[in-house]
């Protein structure tokens, strides 16, 4: 979709994203190898009672799926920034449900603009568990 298709306050609901223990400790030991997510001895005695999912990674799963909806298709030129805020740990077994929206638009030049999308993140349990705003180039039509 074209920038100057879009609107504010387009959204879309995602696909939930289910936080595999596996997944959550192969991408722990690769990426975030702290204790806190690779040892459940360790992680028994923090405020957290059991091993959480690095916070990339639960973003991750959920941004996987907001690829799927493919909001802007051939015309997204770059991705631009983003910004992750963590409210509430990820557990294995989290069912993440997320919901994109388009929150600000920032015409650049004739040929393409800057598209502000957001995505609040729940756990099964309702709680939001972690925030996105993510800044993407977008193609102007011609």
């Amino acid at each position: 979709m074209y920038f100057d298709e879009l609107k504010l306050g387009m959204a879309v609901e995602l696909e939930p994203a289910v936080i595999e223990k596996q997944k959550m400790l192969d991408f722990a030991l690769n990426y975030d190898n702290i204790p806190l997510h690779t040892d459940e001895e360790y992680a028994k005695k923090t405020p957290f009672g059991k091993i959480i999912a690095p916070g990339v990674m639960s973003f991750m799963a959920v941004w996987a799926k907001y690829l799927e909806v493919d909001f802007f298709g051939e015309e997204l030129l770059a991705g631009k920034s983003t910004k992750i805020e963590w409210y509430k740990p990820v557990f294995a077994g989290d069912v993440l449900k997320g919901k994109a929206m388009v929150t600000k638009l920032t015409p650049r030049n004739e040929k393409n603009g800057i598209v502000e999308v957001s995505i609040d993140v729940f756990n099964q349990n309702g709680q939001m568990v972690l925030t996105n705003v993510t800044e993407a180039i977008v193609k102007i039509k011609r």
